[in-house]
């Protein structure tokens, strides 16, 4: 047995955590600190860590960060709030939708122009159509989690422009992962199925999700009634329904496991031990799973191969991340009523394509929908738009006034108001 991966692991835990705080000192999420360790690690620069196929441990380094993809997004899941996605109303749903189709179009177009064997050659299995509607796709994404630790950061969380963002990042995350899964079910049937089995498939998975999660639900807040307290034995029950909801999407739907993942965590944010659950996944995610997820990314990027092409590919795809966000959810906004100010604030907060945008593309990568070539400038993307956002996010709500627009936000001043009298 090769005790290498031993050695491998422990440099990508100091690495990743070296880099994340030196990414912290400078303003910025410690996800791209993870990001660049692994681009420096790997072949693109010391060549110290290979998580290809061919290496001894890229096997290991492979299944691990697949693990962690699923419990990200099971995490991703169980943050995300059912209540709050049922009151986010039309504004926030026309946002989203516009920010996930004019990002979809401006991703397809621009791999459209380069997706050819005469500018980048892709190593790609799937189609053209499906590799290029797969870019389209991963531009959809959107961080929730960097835009609103941005936005609370400022103090802007309880704006109009705040809440619609909130808002909509919920929504854009779920849209995207529905497109995700009919993108992945496309290519599973070498691109010649059609669309309405592929559909029929996301349906009955979804069903199952329903009348399985439902069962499962009544099941586990029954148990932890019953148990009065929160214990150890929940969170182990419930990531290995995760497990099993990752493997029967996979295996039996046809459709990715990380949706399978996703459903999951949402089935448990509706459990009372919902926040005991998470608090466990936080620390294993943060110990071990996520920094070799983001690592492994990094280690897949060998930027000396880089060409002119596909960094010019790159730096348009930068261009075009940016732009099809603000005007798309601009746009959206400004059909709602909002002000042309808002519309600018909104569409800079969409801007940030994160962790979400890594996922999706290591998925890609994983079942041929995306090629090798492709994957350095969409980790540009995704570093430049995680590092803007903040940056862009400042002036846009520099002149920002707080304005509370709903009883929770009211209720929250009306206590902040009778504190300070109290203090007095």
């Amino acid at each position: 047995m090769d005790y290498r991966f031993l050695l491998d692991l422990a440099i990508i835990l100091i690495s990743t955590k070296m880099f994340g705080l030196v990414t912290k000192k400078f303003n910025m999420p410690q996800v791209v600190g993870a990001l660049l360790a692994g681009v420096i690690l790997g072949p693109a620069c010391l060549g110290m860590i290979s998580a290809g196929e061919g290496s001894v441990d890229g096997s290991f380094i492979e299944n691990m960060a697949e693990l962690g993809v699923i419990v990200l997004m099971f995490a991703a899941g169980m943050e995300t709030d059912v209540n709050e996605l049922k009151k986010c109303g039309k504004a926030s749903f026309v946002i989203a939708i516009l920010g996930v189709l004019v990002p979809l179009l401006g991703g397809m177009g621009i791999a459209y122009a380069f997706n050819r064997p005469d500018m980048i050659a892709s190593d790609a299995t799937a189609p053209v159509f499906l590799q290029n509607v797969f870019i389209g796709v991963i531009l959809t994404a959107t961080s929730v989690s960097i835009t609103v630790e941005t936005l609370r950061e400022l103090g802007k969380l309880k704006t109009q422009a705040g809440n619609a963002i909130l808002g909509a990042a919920i929504i854009d995350d779920i849209l995207g992962i529905i497109a995700l899964t009919i993108v992945i079910s496309m290519s599973g049937g070498n691109g010649n199925a059609s669309l309405w089995p592929v559909l029929l498939k996301i349906a009955l998975f979804f069903v199952f999700c329903l009348i399985g999660g439902f069962i499962f639900y009544k099941v586990f807040q029954k148990w932890c009634d019953v148990s009065k307290k929160p214990m150890h034995r929940h969170a182990i029950i419930a990531f290995a329904v995760c497990l099993i909801m990752s493997f029967v999407a996979e295996e039996v739907f046809g459709v990715a496991d990380i949706t399978g993942a996703f459903m999951a965590g949402l089935i448990i944010s509706m459990t009372t031990n919902s926040t005991f659950v998470a608090s466990k996944f936080d620390v294993v995610s943060y110990l071990l799973l996520s920094p070799i997820f983001f690592a492994s990314i990094g280690l897949k990027v060998e930027l000396p191969n880089m060409t002119g092409k596909i960094l010019l590919f790159g730096l348009l795809l930068i261009v075009v991340a940016i732009l099809t966000k603000i005007i798309g959810c601009g746009v959206g906004a400004k059909l709602c009523g909002y002000t042309n100010a808002q519309c600018l604030r909104i569409g800079v907060g969409m801007i940030s394509r994160g962790e979400v945008a890594l996922i999706v593309a290591n998925k890609g990568l994983s079942v041929g929908l995306i090629g090798s070539n492709f994957l350095g400038p969409i980790v540009l993307v995704v570093v430049f738009t995680t590092i803007i956002t903040p940056i862009m996010l400042k002036p846009v709500f520099k002149k920002d006034v707080v304005v509370i627009t709903d009883e929770q936000s009211m209720s929250g001043s009306y206590d902040e108001l009778d504190e300070l009298r109290k203090a007095l």
